[in-house]
């Protein structure tokens, strides 16, 4: 009698089938999720479930492949969207009082937000350049993998509650006005003040599969490389690297850093307390077996 083969644990069966359905969507649309961070995935898998009820990730398979429509709130649930305004205060301080004025010295300007989420992270660079009189020359570039987070990012309503926070991040950070000059209030939610729009630029970009797109002086990616495995992460510095150009400012999450990815020899430590890299204005030999 052939003994009976062993049965894989559930565990086991829902990493197989989380595998099978990642390399599905990079295969159907194109996003790339194989080198986010693995437990993190598979919790944010788990609440996929539930959100669509599904009995198994096989299942969910079934419905994005066959479904587009359920692609966009997927993305939204694997993805972090929702971040703080002037979040860290000492990051956007210490770009008010020592990047800032390196910026001004250029005659137009562009920043790259990569990762913008929701938004928090782009009106609150919006709002530091119209206070060191650099908007107008400005365009910022935000970007995400997820339209919906974009959707949200365009609109620019946050609920009423989040404000006191905003208000008093904006005052550590350094902020010469009051944030209530930048938003109206009403049925329970801010609305951010349009103009803060007039030069942004809202699209679509992954940082798993998309190339450059233009030369920024300012990339902010902040708290968006812990969710990457160490590969990943070498892929967003190195698209950043040859995003920045010569003497531009990288910032970063204040848990995140440079220093593994192998392209760190075109940077130097600007502030690495508050994690601010500056690109060189001629890069080291680059690492054995680096991409270029």
């Amino acid at each position: 009698m052939t003994p009976a083969a062993p049965r894989a644990d559930a565990s086991q069966v829902d990493e197989l089938e989380a595998g099978l359905l990642l390399e599905a969507i990079r295969a159907r649309y194109g996003h790339d999720f194989l080198g986010y961070h693995r437990p993190t995935m598979m919790r944010r898998l788990a609440l996929a479930k539930e959100r669509f009820s599904c009995r198994s990730l096989s299942m969910l398979q079934d419905r994005v492949l066959h479904d587009r429509s359920v692609l966009s709130e997927l993305v939204g649930l694997l993805t972090v969207q929702v971040s703080e305004m002037f979040r860290d205060p000492g990051y956007y301080r210490a770009l008010r009082e020592t990047v800032l004025p390196h910026l001004a010295t250029w005659p137009s300007l562009k920043v790259w937000v990569a990762g913008c989420a929701e938004g928090e992270e782009l009106y609150s660079l919006a709002i530091l350049f119209r206070e060191a009189g650099l908007e107008a020359r400005s365009i910022f570039y935000a970007t995400d993998i997820s339209p919906a987070a974009l959707r949200k990012a365009e609109a620019g309503i946050y609920p009423l509650d989040r404000l006191q926070g905003f208000t008093e991040s904006h005052h550590h950070a350094g902020g010469t006005s009051s944030l209530s000059d930048y938003y109206t209030a009403a049925y329970g939610a801010v609305a951010m003040d349009r103009t803060l729009r007039d030069r942004v630029v809202f699209s679509q970009h992954n940082l798993a599969t998309d190339e450059v797109f233009a030369e920024v002086h300012l990339i902010s990616c902040r708290n968006v490389l812990i969710y990457f495995d160490q590969e990943l992460q070498s892929r967003a510095i190195r698209l950043f690297r040859d995003s920045l150009a010569r003497g531009g400012f990288l910032g970063l999450g204040s848990s995140e850093t440079i220093r593994f990815s192998g392209h760190a020899d075109a940077f130097d430590q600007f502030n690495i307390a508050e994690r601010i890299y500056r690109r060189r204005p001629a890069d080291h030999v680059r690492v054995k077996g680096s991409k270029p």
